[in-house]
């Protein structure tokens, strides 16, 4: 695995270009989820920094732009409104403390190798998870964007509060909410490539409350300190360690859903393909630092992907350069910011919320199947009210039991037995007169597919469909897959015929199918000739061993009659 991400000068003016281009969206949004997330504008800033420099530099996907986001930003702000809940002398700096442990998750995860199975998750749970996350967004804007202070209690506080929210709303602040919303709808497609209309709607309307309401009561950013951040060491209480780990958990796993999926985006875009191990590795690197001096946690933005590859960026160089461009600008010029008002920021971060909704699949979902519906809104209300994690947990256990009772209905038509010759089952002219000469004395068992776990009820009632039989051949050269569940109803059907004196002839399974009989012990239990390698060789068999019975039975019964 190489060390750096993808860097070459070949392309050094599209690279720089994409950076700048990145940078100056990305500056709103930073100060926007920083101070939506409760750590204020510098950490939003920081954050965009830290996160971006170190993913771009180690991450797996050289395009990808990283920064804080909007889902990330709404498990960062019940984070911190946890911690300082628990600790108020201490919950900043334990807040902090979990964004350094989520990049150390991440990190692991990367090490693991676990990063193509991040994202294997039905779409329907996506669906719902990122609507559920750009509700949450949205109602905690309420509060800014009518121009009082959050409440506590984060999304049902804020819901329960609305009526005093809406009873003491601050006009002007709210007036400047709107305006900013209206101007981030309003600008043509054309202009957006030129001038982000975030960075337009923030200086238009920072200049607007300056000029109109230069003396009235609006809340502001404020100063930010300039110069470098002070080092976070980290911070814990024992009896917050757990809640603090699991929040980290969800952080982490939420930042390499939100940054595999943009890097989903990018390959399609660039005709490229990431390093998802490596990117978390990157991802991780970037939220352990941010987390180290004073950041909030960030991921791979779609926004800010998606502009620096249009606008011809093709290495790491781009974002490298985007980290610095922001850098600069926290460190010299972010008094430039203290005059901004929060309802702006409040109107850019509601728009982020409106935008992560995935209105074109829940305008259409309904038509797919009430299933399919009835999941992606129960992870909406589980995100919303309950948890995220337990909202991801819930809909794809759902979901893959759905899954899985399609593929067993599926997989189950793959499994047959007869006595005489069936349609289903494609067999010669030779092979159709044997069991028509056995006179359903030979029980043909055939599967056909992967034998999954749901299988195994067609297995059982299958084979006790039919009790009178000599001979069990069981056919398994056309299963490549035999799962444990299947194995032990196959073996439970072997067994039966073996204690019932009946004759088991086993057909094709080779590999990774007789690896597992033989680990089961059936090996052992059924005769070395008779596991074989063709059917009709089976089938002959299996007509010589009825008759051999036939012939014995009648020479008993002769016996009996002389006697």
């Amino acid at each position: 695995m190489q060390i750096t991400n993808k860097i070459n000068f070949r392309n050094i003016q599209g690279d720089v270009f994409g950076g700048l281009t990145a940078a100056v969206i990305a500056l709103p949004m930073a100060l926007a989820f920083g101070i939506a997330s409760g750590a204020g504008a510098s950490a939003g800033l920081w954050g965009a920094v830290l996160v971006g420099f170190f993913a771009a530099l180690f991450g797996g996907t050289p395009t990808l732009i990283s920064e804080p986001t909007g889902p990330m930003t709404v498990v960062m702000t019940a984070v911190i409104a946890n911690s300082i809940a628990a600790s108020p002398e201490n919950g900043m700096a334990m807040a902090f403390t979990v964004v350094m442990m989520a990049g150390l998750f991440q990190i692991l995860f990367g090490f693991l190798k676990l990063g193509k199975y991040v994202t294997m998750m039905p779409y329907t749970v996506i669906s719902g998870f990122m609507t559920g996350i750009g509700l949450i967004l949205i109602i905690l804007q309420t509060a800014p964007f009518l121009g009082q202070a959050s409440p506590k209690g984060g999304v049902i506080g804020t819901i329960q509060n609305i009526p005093d929210l809406l009873s003491n709303i601050n006009p002007l602040e709210t007036i400047l909410a709107v305006v900013t919303v209206v101007i981030l709808y309003i600008v043509p497609s054309k202009y957006k490539r030129i001038v982000p209309p975030q960075l337009l709607a923030l200086i238009l309307c920072t200049v607007a409350s300056l000029v109109f309401f230069g003396d009235a009561n609006i809340r502001r950013i404020g100063e930010i300190p300039t110069g470098l951040p002070a080092l976070q060491i980290p911070t814990f209480e024992p009896s917050q360690l757990r809640t603090m780990v699991f929040n980290a958990l969800v952080l982490g796993m939420l930042g390499c859903i939100d940054a595999l999926l943009t890097s989903v985006v990018a390959d399609s875009l660039t005709r490229t393909e990431h390093d998802s191990n490596k990117e978390l590795i990157g991802q991780g690197l970037g939220n352990l630092f941010s987390g180290l001096f004073g950041g909030i946690a960030g991921a791979g933005a779609t926004m800010g992907t998606v502009v620096n590859i249009q606008t011809g960026a093709t290495t790491a160089l781009s974002g490298i350069t985007r980290a610095l461009v922001l850098f600069v600008v926290v460190v010299w010029a972010a008094p430039l910011t203290a005059s901004i008002p929060l309802a702006v920021l409040a109107g850019i971060a509601l728009k982020v919320g409106i935008n992560i909704m995935d209105w074109g699949f829940l305008k259409r979902v309904h038509k797919i199947s009430w299933k399919a519906t009835a999941i992606v809104y129960g992870v909406i209300a589980l995100t919303v009210f309950v948890d995220l994690m337990v909202a991801v947990g819930v809909g794809v256990f759902i979901a893959n039991i759905l899954t899985i009772d399609k593929l067993s209905e599926l997989r189950s038509k793959s499994v047959k037995i007869i006595s005489t010759a069936d349609d289903e089952i494609p067999l010669t002219d030779e092979e159709t007169q044997i069991l028509d000469l056995a006179e359903g004395r030979v029980l043909y068992f055939h599967l056909s597919g992967p034998m999954i776990f749901g299988v195994a009820k067609a297995i059982d009632r299958e084979h006790n469909a039919i009790a009178n039989y000599d001979v069990l051949i069981v056919n398994l050269s056309e299963v490549p897959i035999l799962g444990v569940t299947s194995s032990l109803a196959l073996e439970n059907a072997i067994k039966e015929a073996i204690d019932n004196d009946h004759e088991v002839i086993v057909v094709g399974a080779t590999g990774k199918v007789r690896n597992r009989l033989e680990k089961l012990g059936i090996a052992g239990l059924i005769p070395e000739y008779h596991w074989m390698t063709d059917r009709l060789l089976a089938l002959q068999e299996g007509l010589a061993i009825v008759r051999e019975k036939q012939t014995q039975n009648y020479n008993e019964d002769l016996i009996i009659s002389n006697e």
